[in-house]
C-alpha cells in the first residue's frame, strides 16, 4: 500500500506541478480573451435565461435548467466543503483568493465545453442525446485525435470512482460519524441503496432528483453561512485581509496551522478550486449535452453560471466562515475543519449544518458523477457495459466510506488532472468554432 501511495505522490506531484496549472489557468485566460470576456459581461443576462429555461424546448432529453441543476449536483459536493477547508489547511487562506481566479476564467472555459456539447452531440440507439469531450474530440477535430478522446473517457472512467463516488460516500461517512456517531459502513450502505432506486431510472431521473435537491440544499446552506458572516460582520474585514495578503505572501505557522509557502496556496487553491468547480475537466459538458435546446450558446451562457455559483458563492461561504471564525489555525482539516467553523459560530446547531449540507451535496455529485462516468464506459464498451458499471459504482459506495481519507484525496487530485488534460487540448484545438459561433449567435440578436 505504501508503495502504491509513493507512486501516486509522484505523479500527483508531476501532473499538479507548474505546467498543469499554466495549462489550466492559461486556457481559462485565452478563451476569456476570445470571447472578449462575454462571460463576465453577460452574467446579469444568463441569469435571467437560467430561470427561463426551466421548460424543454428543442432537442434534447431534459430542460436546460435541469442541466444545469444535474451538473451542479456533481460540482456541489465535498470540494465545497471539506475541499475548502483542505485548501485552507494546506496552502494558508491566499488558497481561497486562487480558487476565485481559477472560478473566474474557468466561467469561460465551462462556456467553451457546453456549447461544443451541443454542437457535436450524438443520438444514442436508445435515442437519447449524448456528448461531452470524448464526441466533440472525435466529431471536431480530425481523425488522428480520435486517441485524445479515448484516453478522456478512459480517465472520466476511472476518475468517477474517486472525485465522484468513493470520496464522496468516505467525506459524508466521516462528517456523520463525528456528529452522529453513525458507523462508516452503515453510511455506505444507505447511500448505495438510496444511489441504485435514482440510477435505475438514468439521466431523467436524476436530472428530475437534482433539480429538487440542488437548489434546496445550496439556498439552506449559504443563507446558514450568511447568516454566520453577519454575526461575526467585524472579523469579516480581516478575513478578506489575510485572503488577500497570504494570496502572495507566505501564511506563517499559528495555533494549529503549520504554515504554507505562496507555492502552496497557489496550487493548493487552483487543484481545489478545480475539484470544486471542475472547469476544465470536462464533466460538465456530458450533462449539458443532454439538454433540450438547438442554441450550443445559450446551453453555454447556462453552464457557465455553474463556475460562478459552486465557487464564487457557496466555496466562499465555507471559506469566509472557515477564516473568519478562526478554526483555520486550529489544527483540524476536511469536513471536520468546516464543521468546527460553523460550531464555533453556531454552537449547538451548526455541526449539524454542516453534516446535513454535506450528506445532500455529496449524494447528488455520485448521482451526477454516476451519469458521467457511465457515457465514457459506454463510449469505450457500448452500451452493454452500462448495467455492470452501475453496479460497481453501488459497490465503491461502501468500500469507499470506509477507505482512508488521504489516500483518496491523492487519487481523486491525480485522476482530476489526467482527465482535465486531454480536455483542456481540444477546446484549445476548437476554439476558433467556440468563437464563431458566439460571435453568430450575437450578432442575430
Amino acid at each position: 500500500m505504501q508503495i502504491l501511495n509513493d507512486l501516486i505522490s509522484t505523479l500527483n506531484g508531476i501532473v499538479w506541478g507548474p505546467l498543469m496549472l499554466i495549462l489550466i489557468l492559461g486556457t481559462g485566460l485565452y478563451l476569456m480573451y476570445g470571447l472578449t470576456f462575454m462571460p463576465l459581461r453577460r452574467i446579469v443576462s444568463s441569469f435571467k435565461l437560467l430561470w427561463q429555461s426551466r421548460e424543454k424546448k428543442g432537442e434534447g432529453d431534459i430542460a436546460p435548467f435541469n442541466a444545469l441543476m444535474t451538473s451542479l449536483s456533481a460540482t456541489i459536493g465535498t470540494g465545497n466543503i471539506a475541499g475548502v477547508a483542505t485548501a485552507i489547511f494546506l496552502g494558508g487562506p491566499g488558497a481561497l483568493f486562487w480558487m476565485w481566479c481559477t472560478a473566474l476564467v474557468g466561467m469561460a472555459t465551462k462556456y467553451a465545453e457546453a456549447v461544443l456539447a451541443v454542437k457535436y452531440r450524438e443520438v444514442d440507439n436508445k435515442g437519447n442525446h449524448i456528448g461531452g469531450p470524448m464526441f466533440y474530440i472525435k466529431n471536431g477535430l480530425k481523425s488522428h485525435w480520435a486517441w485524445l478522446g479515448t484516453c478522456f473517457a478512459l480517465f472520466g472512467a476511472f476518475a468517477g470512482f474517486g472525485i465522484g463516488n468513493t470520496i464522496q460516500a468516505n467525506s459524508v461517512a466521516d462528517v456523520l460519524n463525528n456528529t452522529f456517531a453513525i458507523p462508516h459502513m452503515l453510511t455506505g450502505i444507505i447511500m448505495a441503496v438510496l444511489a441504485a432506486l435514482v440510477l435505475v431510472g438514468g439521466i431523467k431521473r436524476i436530472a428530475g432528483v437534482a433539480g429538487k435537491l440542488v437548489p434546496f440544499m445550496a439556498t439552506a446552506y449559504v443563507l446558514s453561512g450568511l447568516i454566520i458572516l453577519i454575526i461575526n460582520y467585524q472579523s469579516v474585514p480581516p478575513a478578506l485581509a489575510l485572503i488577500f495578503t497570504h494570496a502572495f505572501t507566505p501564511a506563517a505557522a499559528t495555533g494549529g496551522f503549520a504554515g504554507a509557502a505562496v507555492w502552496a496556496a497557489i496550487r493548493f487553491g487552483v487543484a481545489r478550486g478545480i475539484f470544486s468547480n471542475e472547469a476544465g475537466l470536462g464533466s460538465a459538458p456530458i450533462a449539458h449535452a443532454a439538454a433540450s435546446t438547438d442554441s450550443p450558446v445559450q446551453q453555454g451562457r447556462i453552464a457557465m453560471l455553474g463556475t460562478f455559483i459552486d465557487t464564487i458563492i457557496i466555496c466562499s461561504i465555507t471559506g469566509l466562515v472557515i477564516i473568519s471564525t478562526g478554526a483555520w489555525s486550529q489544527g483540524e482539516t476536511g469536513a471536520s475543519l468546516s464543521s468546527a467553523a460553523f460550531e464555533l459560530a453556531l454552537p449547538g446547531i451548526g455541526g449539524y449544518i454542516v453534516a446535513i449540507g454535506l450528506s445532500i451535496f455529496a449524494f447528488t455529485t455520485i448521482l451526477g458523477w454516476s451519469f458521467y462516468s457511465e457515457k465514457c464506459v459506454e463510449y469505450l464498451l457500448g452500451e452493454r457495459a452500462i448495467t455492470p458499471f452501475r453496479v460497481l459504482w453501488i459497490i465503491a459506495v461502501p468500500i469507499g466510506a470506509t477507505a482512508s481519507l488521504d489516500f483518496i484525496w491523492l487519487v481523486a487530485d491525480t485522476l482530476n488532472a489526467l482527465m482535465a488534460i486531454p480536455n483542456l487540448i481540444a477546446l484549445i484545438l476548437l476554439s476558433p468554432v467556440v468563437f464563431k459561433l458566439t460571435k453568430e449567435h450575437f450578432n442575430k440578436q
